[in-house]
Parts: structure tokens; sequence; C-alpha cells
């Protein structure tokens, strides 16, 4: 429930890119989110966020949406 994510999802499974991070991000923020699962494609946006969202938020960065099953369930 401390976990949000973000991307698009393609019939194979691939996750891409998307825009407005920074503001879906922010929404995570506020909302109590601790981790935000993002498109691989979209990390390096991650760099132009307030250093106060860089701290409070870890961000995983994933290819396939298979990736989010694994981080589900290493919980």
């Amino acid at each position: 429930q401390d976990t949000a994510m973000t991307g698009e999802i393609t019939l194979t499974g691939r996750v891409l890119p998307i825009g407005g991070l920074k503001e879906k991000s922010m929404a995570a923020y506020k909302s109590g989110a601790k981790t935000v699962i993002i498109p691989y494609e979209n990390r390096n946006d991650t760099e132009e966020f307030d250093e106060e969202i860089k701290k409070a938020l870890k961000f995983v960065p994933i290819k396939h949406v298979s990736e989010v099953f694994e981080l589900a369930l290493n919980k």
C-alpha cells in the first residue's frame, strides 16, 4: 500500500515510457507512497525532481510487467 506504479503496458508485457512523471511522482508522494515503480526508459527523468522528492521516494525502473510480480512477492 506504500507503492505506486505508472507506465503503459503492451500486450506482450513491455512497459513503455510515459509523460508527466514528475507530476505523478508528486501525487504518489502526497498520498504517502514510499516506492514508485516507473518505466525503465523514464529512469533519467527523476534527476530533475526536487531533492525532497528524490529523498522521500525510491524509484524502481522496470522493463517488463513480470518484474512487478517479482517485486510484490519479495516484499
